[in-house]
This record gives C-alpha cells, structure tokens and sequence, in this order.
C-alpha cells in the first residue's frame, strides 16, 4: 500500500497515468529515508533538502507540507504495511498539464515502504568492485546537485556495472573530475586524510555525506578535506567509500588493480550509529 496525498491505497493506477509530468519529464523529486521504530531518521535534514529543492525548481509548497504533517504520512504507510522498519520513498512531482511548460506549479505526493533488513547500518565486508563510467558525464551544476527523477545517467552506469561485473561505477563530470558513485556520494582515504568531492562538482547533495562531513571535522584523528578528486588519485588511496541514507557506508574493496582497506570505514560507520542514535534521543 502506498500513501497518495494523505490517502492510502492499494492500486497504483489511482494515482498514476501517462500525463504523469514524472513520468514524461522527470519532473520530481524525491528523498529515500529510513524508518526505524516510529522513528523518520535524519528527517528534519530530509525535509530542509526537500523544501529547498521545491523552492529550485519552483514548485509551489502547499500550506499543510509542515515537517509534522509529511511525518505523520510516512508514519501512516509504514503502519499500513505493517513494518516497524523500513526503507521510505517519498516522491514529490508537478501535477498533470502543459509540456515543457507546465500549466501548474502544483503538486501531488506518494510514499512508498518497503521492508529494511536492519535498524542499524551494517558494513558490509564483501568484495565490491567499483569502475569508473566514463560514456556518458555529471553536468556540475546546482540541478546535479538534487534527489530529481531525472537519474538516467545513473540507469545506464548501472547496466554498464551489471554488464562488465562491477559492483558499483563512479562518475566524471565534464572536467573529467570524480564527482560520486552510482548509489552515493564518495569519499577518499589517504593516511589521515579524508576527502569528498565539493558540490560544485556537481555530487548529490548527500543527506548521510553531511553527517560524515561534520563528524570527521570533530576527529582529531583525520583532516576533512572537501576538494576535487582526479580518477589518477582513486589507485593511489589507501581506502574509498561511498555514502547514502539507506546503507550509511559502503566501503569499495577494489578499483582495477587495487585492493583496498575498510578499516576506516569500520570506525565510520560505528561513530555513524553513534551519532544517529544521539540525535533520536535529543
């Protein structure tokens, strides 16, 4: 079941029909959040990257769109599906009319649950082979830069994977720059440095790479660094790993002919929780 505009429901062609303005232009945006004990994770940093978004992309925020009111609807399918935790998408798209143009700047929203393995981020410690996609690039502008429906670059990378074997692919953008992986923002390890790739290079602005960002600035023990990567930097790195809400830290095992360590990773991830539980209880 899914939540349509406050209204849950079974049958998805109640709500969905070819002049769907996500489905012809990719005129949407969404957010992929964890639900874990009636609790939205990160919500408050969810919704000021969604708001922000409508704004961008001048859609016009209904009255009732209250970080309170959107928490009670993702608690309200999580309910109906009877999960107690859970991988939420929340999908927000311009009401029907108009081509390019839309007639409205109006707007519908749907949720969608689905069972999530565990409450916690696990690391995974299972080979995971990145490569970097080099057909097709990341445009490093603001647009780059948001969760819109428009990811067919990250579509095609990923057959790209499927096909050659790869776990994951990593992305240039137009100055032939690392911007981020196909599933979420990267980042490099070398000695005690730690570095990602700035927003201007076009990455997703991650909700979980925020949080990675500000708790490495709090560790004596590395030196945050939000600069460019050049893909002659990724072999030379001791270790790289990829960030999103849903499995916090995924560690990259290997890149060509190097094999890396995830030993920083393994104390990421822990301090992640850490920080993740601290906020639930704040």
């Amino acid at each position: 079941m899914v939540n349509f505009n406050g209204e849950i429901l079974k049958d998805e062609t109640l709500y969905l029909n070819i002049e769907n303005r996500g489905l012809r232009y990719g005129d949407a945006l969404f957010e992929t959040i964890r639900f874990v004990t009636d609790e939205v994770i990160l919500w408050e940093e969810h919704y000021l990257r969604l708001m922000s978004s409508m704004r961008i992309l001048r859609m016009q925020i209904p009255m009732e769109f209250t970080m309170e009111y959107l928490e009670s609807q993702i608690k309200s399918v999580a309910a109906s599906n009877g999960l107690d935790q859970a991988r939420i998408r929340l999908t927000i798209y311009r009401n029907n009319g108009g081509l390019y143009t839309p007639k409205s700047n109006s707007v519908s929203f749907v949720i969608e649950a689905i069972p999530l393995s565990s409450p916690f981020f696990m690391l995974s410690e299972k080979p995971y082979e990145a490569e970097l996609f080099k057909d097709f690039k990341v445009n490093a502008d603001m647009l780059s830069t948001l969760k819109t429906n428009n990811r067919i670059l990250n579509v095609v990378g990923s057959v790209f994977a499927k096909e050659n074997d790869y776990d994951t692919c990593l992305l240039l953008n137009g100055e032939k720059q690392v911007v981020e992986g196909l599933n979420g923002n990267l980042f490099l390890v070398k000695g005690n440095s730690i570095k990602t790739p700035p927003l201007k290079d076009g990455c997703v602005n991650g909700i979980i790479r925020a949080q990675v960002i500000k708790m490495v600035e709090k560790l004596e023990s590395f030196v945050l660094e939000e600069a460019s990567i050049s893909p002659f930097e990724l072999q030379k790195a001791d270790e790289l790993f990829i960030t999103n809400s849903i499995m916090g830290i995924q560690p990259i095992t290997k890149y060509r002919k190097k094999n890396f360590s995830i030993e920083t990773s393994k104390e990421l991830i822990g301090k992640l929780n850490a920080v993740i539980r601290l906020q639930k209880h704040v």
